[in-house]
């Protein structure tokens, strides 16, 4: 009977244990509530994750989980060479290749069929075959097409802004300042592609790179004529010891004739470009306001003939 009054003890003591422990973690924390309203209670990352909205925390990763997969099983093109496109296009999204691949071949699997179940139900097999092949390679080239003009339009903004912010950065390094403060102080000035390219360049030579390597991976990442031309001749400075407050001068008053004569250029490619709404829209009407009064005897004309 010992040993099983023993057991028995222990089996009661046991349970007793952890029902007060269930009723203690019910009771409200009533000293850390208290603290809560003087101090700040830092939130956990379970916390921090679960104030995020639904469709970033599930959505949006099973679909990027599921476009990667996807893009594995697609064509094979050359990633470097679209890593580099979507570099110069900004990463919008945070847009890996292998998502890029996956969002073509779901494009095209969606506008295909849904272009096939609408044809074949009205149109002959040929034409319901040809709209379907149609529809299946413009959801295919649809994304190379967005990206085309994403990377037109950051590489025409950066090559926008870029003598405004060599004029700052110029006057900064002949005020005194050292070349990664000025370039920090034309980060603060505006918020764009190029001051966004100028933070990345100052991170990565935090981090511990060159700037000479720093520079050229921002030449590389934009892609615009204008900036390679920049980074090579600071990088020229920089090895020869040259003064770097006057090749920026230089630099900046080229990229300054660069706006102005693409800005003449711009402004001689007008008329051209006036050319085909006048013919296609403007010229008929007047055509028809003109010669419209003399339609009718010109019928009543040939109608006594």
């Amino acid at each position: 009977m010992g040993p099983i009054l023993f057991l028995s003890l222990f089996l009661v003591a046991g349970l007793g244990l952890m029902l007060f422990g269930l009723v203690r973690s019910r009771q409200p924390d009533s000293i850390g509530e208290r603290l809560t309203q003087y101090t700040e209670r830092s939130l956990s990352l379970e916390e921090l994750e679960l104030q995020q909205p639904f469709y970033q925390r599930v959505m949006v990763p099973a679909a990027r989980s599921m476009l990667t997969t996807l893009g594995k099983y697609g064509p094979k093109q050359s990633a470097e060479r679209l890593r580099t496109n979507l570099q110069q296009a900004g990463n919008p999204g945070n847009i890996t290749p292998a998502i890029f691949v996956g969002l073509r071949v779901v494009l095209a699997l969606v506008l295909g069929l849904i272009i096939t179940f609408a044809t074949f139900r009205s149109m002959a097999l040929p034409q319901a075959l040809m709209y379907s092949a149609i529809g299946f390679l413009l959801g295919y080239m649809l994304p190379v097409i967005w990206l085309g003009r994403q990377i037109t339009g950051r590489k025409r903004s950066i090559t926008k802004s870029l003598p405004d912010a060599l004029d700052l950065l110029t006057i900064s390094v002949e005020a005194g300042l050292a070349f990664d403060l000025a370039l920090q102080r034309v980060t603060q000035k505006w918020d764009d592609a190029l001051s966004t390219e100028f933070k990345r360049v100052l991170s990565d030579i935090r981090l511990g790179k060159s700037r000479r390597e720093a520079l050229k991976e921002m030449a590389t990442r934009t892609g615009v004529e204008d900036v390679q031309t920049f980074t090579a001749a600071v990088i020229q400075a920089d090895q020869l010891g040259v003064s770097l407050s006057k090749i920026l001068r230089l630099q900046a008053d080229q990229m300054r004739v660069r706006r102005r004569q693409r800005a003449e250029e711009q402004a001689q490619q007008a008329p051209i470009k006036m050319l085909f709404p006048m013919v296609f829209l403007i010229f008929p009407a007047l055509f028809v306001v003109i010669l419209g009064p003399a339609v009718p005897r010109i019928m009543s004309g040939l109608g006594g003939l």
